[in-house]
C-alpha cells in the first residue's frame, strides 16, 4: 500500500461488504454475523485502515478525552501524584481514550471552561476538599465525574478512594497489640489541613478515634530541619512515647533520620508505621511497615467507574478501598 490513508470503502470493496457494514463493525451500533465481523476485521488488518478520530467522534459523539483534574498546590508530593496520574492514563487507554491534564488550581471556572469547550467526555477529579468549591458545580453538569476522594457531603457524585479513616485506625491497632501506650501521628504538612483536604483530615480522624488519649497528631512540613525540630520537640513533650504514625510520604526519610539524630534506634526504642506507597515503605531504612496508598487500585478504579457512567451503566456512589497493612522490619 502506499503512503496515503486508507479509506473505509477501500475496505469494504477488499471485504466484499457495504461501507455501512464496515461502519457497523467499528462502532458495535447492530449485530453483524462473526463471519462478516472476521472477513472485514481480516481487512481491516491487510489493508491498514484507521479509523480517522474526528469522524468517528462527529458519529458517536464522543471526543474520546476524558479529564485528569490534578490542581498542582503547595504540601502535594508528586512522585505519588503521578502514580495516581500514570494509572488513569494507562487504564483510559485501554478504554480507547486520551487524557487531558488540568494541573492548574481554577476551581469551578477550569471545570466550567473544559465542559463548554466539548474537548471531554468526562472528568476524573483529585485532591478533594471536605468543603470543595467544585462539588456543587459537578452536579450541575452534563458531563459524568469521577472524585478520587471525599467530600464532606457526597450525595449526587460517584467517589472513590482508599478507606483512610480505617487506615489511621489500623495503624493504632498494630502498634497498640505490640504493647505501644503512647503513640503520635505526623500528617501531612500544615496548608494540607487548613485547605480541607479530604484523605488528610480522614487519617487523623480515625487515629484520635483508635488512639484515645493515648494519642496526639500534629502535622508535619517536608523540609528535613522542620522535621527534624517537630520530632525534637515531640519528644521532649512525650518523653514515653514509643509508637509513630508517619502519613506524609516528603517526610518520611526525615522523620528516620531525625530519630537517628536523637538517639532513638528504630524499632528497639521506636516503632514506626507509615501511610505510603510501598516503593517509600521498601526504600527505607529500615524498610517500614506501612500501609499501601494503591495509587494503581484508585485511579483505575475511578477510570473504570467514568466509563461505566459514559456507557450508561449504574455506578455505586461511594467505593472505599480496605488498606492493608504490610509488616516490615520498622515496628516490633
Amino acid at each position: 500500500m502506499t503512503s496515503r490513508a486508507v479509506t473505509i470503502a477501500e475496505v469494504a470493496r477488499h471485504a466484499g461488504v457495504a461501507v455501512s457494514t464496515v461502519s457497523y463493525v467499528l462502532s458495535g451500533k447492530r449485530a453483524i454475523s462473526a463471519t462478516t465481523r472476521a472477513r472485514v476485521m481480516r481487512s481491516i488488518g491487510e489493508l491498514g485502515y484507521h479509523p480517522n478520530a474526528g469522524a468517528r467522534a462527529l458519529a458517536s459523539r464522543r471526543s474520546n478525552v476524558i479529564a485528569l483534574v490534578l490542581p498542582l498546590r503547595a504540601g502535594m508530593h508528586l512522585p505519588v501524584l503521578m502514580q495516581f496520574a500514570s494509572s488513569v492514563v494507562a487504564m483510559a487507554r485501554r478504554h480507547d481514550h486520551d487524557v487531558l491534564l488540568m494541573t492548574a488550581d481554577e476551581g469551578p471556572d477550569g471545570l466550567r471552561r473544559v465542559a463548554a469547550s466539548s474537548m471531554v467526555d468526562g472528568m476524573v477529579l483529585m485532591d478533594v476538599e471536605l468543603d470543595d468549591p467544585r462539588v456543587p458545580l459537578l452536579r450541575e453538569l452534563d458531563e459524568p465525574s469521577v472524585l478520587i476522594g471525599f467530600p464532606a457531603d457526597p450525595s449526587g457524585l460517584t467517589c472513590v478512594d482508599l478507606d483512610f479513616a480505617r487506615a489511621g485506625a489500623l495503624c493504632v491497632e498494630h502498634l497498640a497489640s505490640l504493647g505501644h501506650r503512647r503513640l503520635a501521628l505526623l500528617g501531612a504538612p500544615s496548608v494540607v489541613y487548613e485547605r480541607g483536604t479530604g484523605y488528610a483530615r480522614r487519617t487523623r480522624e480515625g487515629f484520635v478515634a483508635a488512639a484515645g488519649e493515648a494519642g496526639v497528631a500534629l502535622p508535619c512540613e517536608e523540609t528535613f530541619d522542620e522535621v527534624a525540630s517537630t520530632v525534637k520537640d515531640l519528644f521532649a513533650r512525650l518523653p514515653d512515647l514509643t509508637g509513630l504514625v508517619v502519613h506524609n510520604e516528603a517526610a518520611v526519610g526525615h522523620v528516620l533520620g531525625a530519630l537517628r539524630l536523637l538517639g532513638k534506634r528504630v524499632p528497639d526504642e521506636v516503632s514506626v508505621v507509615a501511610i505510603c506507597p510501598d516503593d517509600v515503605a521498601e526504600r527505607a531504612s529500615p524498610p517500614l511497615t506501612s500501609v499501601l496508598i494503591p495509587a494503581e487500585d484508585v485511579g483505575n478504579r475511578a477510570v473504570e467507574l467514568l466509563m461505566a457512567k459514559l456507557d450508561g451503566r449504574p455506578v455505586p456512589d461511594a467505593t472505599l478501598l480496605e488498606p492493608r497493612l504490610a509488616i516490615r522490619a520498622s515496628t516490633r
